[in-house]
């Protein structure tokens, strides 16, 4: 290829995209390249088991993203491309082995109300800790959607807040305490403990009490929402836009090195022999785990290479996708019910296990805590007419006693006792009913994105150890990397994992304030000019 590029991109990751669609917009011609044959990442819809059911391959719910200043301020005009999110009025239903369940709606009325039917003191409480959220969340989102040294770190931020001593020690315990000691009843306590670990991170870790406030909030405020047609809706509009203003994106181009000279990095070596150039940046969302092997040792900064060589991968998923003739059926207030996500959590102590089952390397079936989800209930055209997809996602450790390659032996034995788990809450889910499906272990979700590193969807552990500007390497979370040229995004970079466009929104804004413009001053430019668009489109 002899055209010319600003900026070429090493992956196409929802923040990846993210990242150049801003930089598209401020006028930089991106190159972006894509090592597997469907560009997104782990943000893509495709069919995996038969044709015509569109299966979101890993990321379904779209929930943390709405509350980005990308989404809530539209500034890329995604919604002119056609993005639509769906909000479904039954959120997540959790039964119980006892037989009662505890449905969350859209509507939080009538979830207090499911807290209720165990406890006049949890409901209170649901309702209370959804309100301090609420009153204290915007400053959480300021401190994710800013680059790290770009505006105040969390703490200055909730030092300044009436409330804010409070959120100090709140966000620095763990999760499993605070739900512990707001809730009574354990169907209570099984809930916001399944939520808490709705980003993979064990409840019972320090630094993650705001996630027993965060997730349940995200989910009541948006439902379990997704985009219509598929997630991957999202990064195929992204490279749409990106694509209509000069960019290229081109699959099957593995990057397997880095062009490094004089050293600045300027450009990217890929698997098939062709190399590509950058006029003015690299930007990658290689892990660093395989980053650090596209340059000499020498050529990264001492701490840097520390950083990554104790990067820990953290917990893992394990996931099986269904294609059905029948949704999975609950029993509910007023009867069956469908919703489009199930939880599973048998009882409190049990999210406690998973901790020990993966520092023991063994996978555990016994009353597996799942997550099961049909986005097919709220968007039926992802399915052939009356037929669904479901997918059973669990949690299970990369590194078994036996080997990581051990998966292979056993990984039908996994999902065959996580379906049947499945089946004691949805009984209709017989043999019959399943037309087709999709396993993968922890080590096949590596084999299919190199990103996932020892399996993890996330990037890596969200620890103390991991986290703000300890992402991905101390000193190294600005998203500059120690080579001149190259920067970071995807979820080893603040704020890290989940689909949020974080990473890839604060890493535009690093590069463009380096290339001497700003983020801020592209966002009043596209909004200036948003009027003379609209009334061009109307002609």
């Amino acid at each position: 290829m002899t055209d010319r590029f600003d900026i070429v991109v090493a992956g196409a990751g929802h923040n990846s995209l993210v990242a150049a669609a801003y930089l598209s917009k401020a006028g930089y011609r991106c190159l972006v390249l894509e090592g597997r044959s469907i560009l997104g990442g782990n943000v893509i819809t495709e069919e995996l088991t038969l044709p015509g059911f569109r299966h979101d391959s890993c990321g379904t719910a779209h929930v943390i993203l709405q509350d980005s200043p990308m989404m809530r301020n539209d500034e890329l005009g995604l919604a002119g491309y056609g993005l639509e999110y769906i909000h479904p009025e039954i959120v997540c239903h959790a039964p119980f082995l006892d037989g009662s369940w505890l449905t969350q709606y859209h509507d939080i009325k009538r979830t207090v109300e499911q807290f209720a039917k165990f406890s006049k003191k949890d409901a209170d409480a649901y309702r209370r800790m959804y309100a301090e959220y609420d009153a204290i969340k915007p400053l959480f989102d300021a401190a994710s959607y800013t680059p790290i040294g770009f505006g105040k770190p969390i703490n200055d931020r909730l030092n300044e807040h009436p409330d804010g001593k409070k959120w100090l020690r709140r966000q620095a315990r763990s999760a499993w305490e605070i739900i512990r000691d707001n809730f009574e009843d354990d169907h209570s306590r099984c809930f916001m403990l399944w939520m808490a670990f709705q980003t993979v991170t064990p409840p019972e870790w320090p630094m993650t009490g705001r996630n027993a406030y965060s997730l349940a909030w995200g989910r009541q405020r948006w439902s379990w929402c997704i985009p219509k047609g598929g997630s991957g809706a999202l990064t195929e509009i992204l490279v749409r836009l990106i694509e209509d203003h000069g960019g290229v994106a081109l699959t099957n181009k593995m990057v397997q090195g880095l062009i490094v000279e004089n050293g600045k990095c300027v450009g990217v070596e890929c698997a098939d022999g062709s190399s590509y150039r950058a006029g003015k940046a690299v930007l990658s969302t290689i892990h660093i785990k395989h980053l650090i092997d596209m340059a000499p040792r020498e050529a990264w900064a001492e701490d840097f290479v520390d950083g990554v060589e104790t990067w820990q991968g953290g917990p893992t998923l394990f996931v099986q996708h269904y294609a059905t003739s029948v949704p999975m059926t609950f029993k509910g207030d007023g009867g069956d019910i469908t919703p489009i996500a199930c939880a599973m959590l048998s009882e409190p102590t049990r999210a406690l296990r998973m901790g020990y089952d993966f520092a023991r390397g063994v996978a555990n079936v016994d009353e597996p805590v799942l997550l099961a989800v049909s986005p097919t209930i709220g968007d039926p055209t992802q399915a052939p007419p009356g037929h669904h997809t479901i997918k059973i996602i669990g949690m299970q450790p990369y590194d078994l006693k036996e080997g990581p390659q051990h998966w292979d032996d056993i990984k039908h034995q996994v999902a065959d006792a996580n379906l049947n788990w499945l089946r004691k809450f949805s009984p209709n889910l017989t043999d019959d009913k399943i037309l087709a499906r999709v396993v993968e272990s922890p080590l096949d979700l590596e084999r299919r994105n190199p990103h996932n590193w020892h399996g993890s969807c996330h990037g890596g552990a969200q620890n103390a150890a991991q986290a703000a500007a300890l992402r991905p390497a101390p000193g190294w979370a600005q998203h500059r990397m120690p080579i001149a040229g190259l920067y970071q995004t995807g979820s080893t970079t603040h704020p890290g994992g989940s689909i949020s466009g974080g990473p890839g929104r604060n890493a535009a804004a690093v590069m463009l304030k380096d290339f001497g413009g700003s983020l801020d001053q592209l966002v009043a430019s596209q909004k200036a000019n948003a009027p003379a668009k609209a009334a061009a489109l109307a002609k």
